[in-house]
């Protein structure tokens, strides 16, 4: 009996002229990556999030999207990079990122408010929407641009996963080709097989002893690796258990650098 390799020869043999390698996988992309700048999800992450890919990150609010955003970007305009952050709802507070350590000076702001009348966040008109993805196309195709954040938190899933996916096909590409690190803020995944790594971020409720505190000192999130290619497996990071289709969820507590009344 003809077994599973002698067939595979005898196919690559008859292919080799039209389809060299017809069944030899294409070897695996090793992406350079960068430091958000957070000991625990950088060491879960293998060193950081992936330059020139697209990234989810994921969760409802108060979950923790922003402030890793928040962070990723003042790491980069620290180090004297260039970002772009695209606020589909204007819901970005300039002085909060600033207390973050976001140089101000290297982010370009995008507000995609096109009147003075008040858009409510959750459902924001389509030229709100429409001129989100504009702007972000427009940016990574350009280039010179180390990151950009398409901020679309506060919006309803169903409003963000009516963006067809070859629009998120694009950005990939423009994003490999560019090496620029395109983070995505949503409630729920929606870039598909387009997404080189999907977070998944939940809050964790507070104990006794932390809802006695009258004053605002940190946040307490879990993190979870849902989607991660091209990268070496689980089994390797320490730390890590293998998962089916995820990693075990990273713990991360991050003192806030102000501090609010509840």
């Amino acid at each position: 009996m003809t077994s599973a390799s002698q067939i595979r020869t005898q196919i690559e043999t008859v292919l080799g002229n039209r389809i060299p390698g017809a069944l030899t996988p294409r070897p695996q992309t090793v992406r350079p990556v960068t430091s958000l700048g957070i000991a625990s999800i950088d060491g879960a992450l293998n060193g950081g999030l992936p330059a020139g890919a697209v990234t989810e990150v994921v969760g409802e609010e108060s979950s923790g999207r922003t402030s890793l955003a928040l962070s990723f970007a003042a790491r980069m305009t620290q180090a004297g990079k260039v970002c772009a952050w695209i606020d589909v709802a204007d819901a970005l507070d300039p002085e909060s990122a600033a207390a973050t350590g976001v140089d101000l000076r290297r982010l370009l702001w995008v507000r995609c408010r096109t009147s003075n009348e008040h858009v409510s966040s959750t459902s924001p008109r389509s030229e709100e929407m429409c001129q989100a993805l504009k702007v972000a196309d427009l940016l990574l195709q350009s280039g010179g641009f180390s990151l950009i954040t398409l901020d679309m938190g506060s919006v309803l899933p169903e409003y963000v996963l009516r963006v067809p996916l070859s629009t998120w096909f694009r950005y990939r590409a423009a994003a490999e080709r560019t090496q620029t690190s395109f983070l995505l803020l949503t409630q729920k995944s929606c870039a598909k097989s387009s997404s080189n790594m999907i977070l998944k971020l939940r809050a964790r409720e507070m104990n006794e002893s932390q809802r006695s505190i009258s004053f605002f000192t940190g946040l307490n999130t879990d993190i979870e690796v849902i989607r991660e290619r091209f990268t070496p497996s689980p089994a390797s990071i320490p730390g890590l258990k293998k998962q089916p289709h995820s990693y075990e969820a990273v713990n991360w507590y991050r003192r806030t650098t102000w501090s609010g009344r509840r």
